[in-house]
């Protein structure tokens, strides 16, 4: 028989350090495919599918011309026409004009509203019943009113306000006049929500803070302005954010009022473009170039909102 040697197999335990690795590596897989994260996963594909991908499909349209040439044409064609520069300034005025006019009369009501007085809960439901109307029946309630012989001259007229025999026909009403018209209906409308969002601020603002300065001799005023509104900054900022947003996407309202081309806003162009004149030559690339202009004045003009309040928040702190 021949030589054989046998073999001899030495065991050796498994690097510690190895199998710890190992280990790590089967938990952080485990752990990945049980994240919650995943749970956003449809979330992310409903953005990219039907608000991403548009809205870059947009961009793109807007910058090009029917030969699919990349440029700034449409631009130049819109701004060239008068009816897009007057709904321009007419959408600069109304998002200002309300802005202001109805922060500063839902911040008068949400403080009268926070003082509890008699009967407050029953001036709160009264306030809040504008919100249940959406904006078609608000247009038509307003449009019923605004004619000559409309519930709102018959109101005018039994105050003694007006002379019943000559009415005023308020849909006659034309630029700066039917902005401002427009406004005091937006602010029928949307004044309680912004009074809201103040009213819960000021429910959840500190009593003592405010005893603080009466104590230290500061008026009501004085309180008011140096401690009420610097604690609300962040509820403030809300409210005009989400109202200034709301503003510049105005449409519907002037359309039921006065309808197309009578007051004309940017987002009321892109309506006209794309439900009046469908097969115009420009239409659909008018459509899409006013809907980035409107989107990029909405972002400007809530940047340059946050970049003031952020400054004047500053001072405050450094004063």
């Amino acid at each position: 028989m021949g030589d054989r040697r046998a073999a001899i197999v030495v065991w050796r335990p498994a690097d510690p350090v190895f199998q710890g690795e190992a280990r790590m590596a089967v938990l952080r897989r485990k752990a990945f495919l049980k994240s919650p994260g995943w749970f956003l996963a449809p979330v992310l594909i409903y953005y990219v599918a039907f608000w991403i991908r548009p809205t870059i499909s947009i961009i793109v349209e807007s910058f090009t011309d029917k030969a699919a040439t990349f440029g700034f044409d449409n631009y130049a064609r819109l701004f060239a026409q008068e009816q897009i520069r007057t709904a321009f300034i007419n959408t600069v005025l109304f998002t200002i004009g309300s802005a202001l006019i109805q922060f500063a009369l839902a911040f008068a009501l949400a403080l009268w509203l926070n003082k509890k007085f008699k009967f407050s809960n029953l001036v709160l439901f009264i306030t809040l019943i504008p919100m249940a109307f959406p904006p078609a029946a608000v247009g038509i309630l307003w449009k019923t009113g605004l004619y000559r012989f409309g519930w709102l001259n018959s109101l005018l007229c039994s105050l003694g306000l007006m002379n019943p025999a000559n009415p005023f026909d308020w849909m006659s009403l034309r630029n700066l006049n039917a902005v401002m018209l427009l406004i005091i209906v937006d602010t029928w409308t949307v004044l309680p929500s912004v009074m809201i969002i103040l009213l819960a601020g000021l429910q959840n603002l500190n009593r003592e803070f405010e005893e603080a300065g009466w104590v230290f001799g500061a008026n009501k005023f004085r309180t008011l302005k140096d401690i009420v509104v610097p604690i609300m900054k962040p509820t403030i900022i809300t409210a005009m954010l989400l109202r200034m947003i709301a503003a510049i996407q105005v449409w519907l309202i002037a359309v039921m009022i006065f309808g197309y081309n009578v007051t004309p806003f940017l987002v009321e162009r892109i309506a006209y473009n794309v439900d009046v004149i469908t097969f115009a030559k420009y239409a659909r690339k008018d459509a899409y170039t006013i809907s980035v202009i409107v989107t990029a004045i909405v972002l400007i003009s809530v940047t340059l909102y946050l970049r003031v309040s952020k400054d004047r928040r500053s001072e405050g702190g450094a004063a």
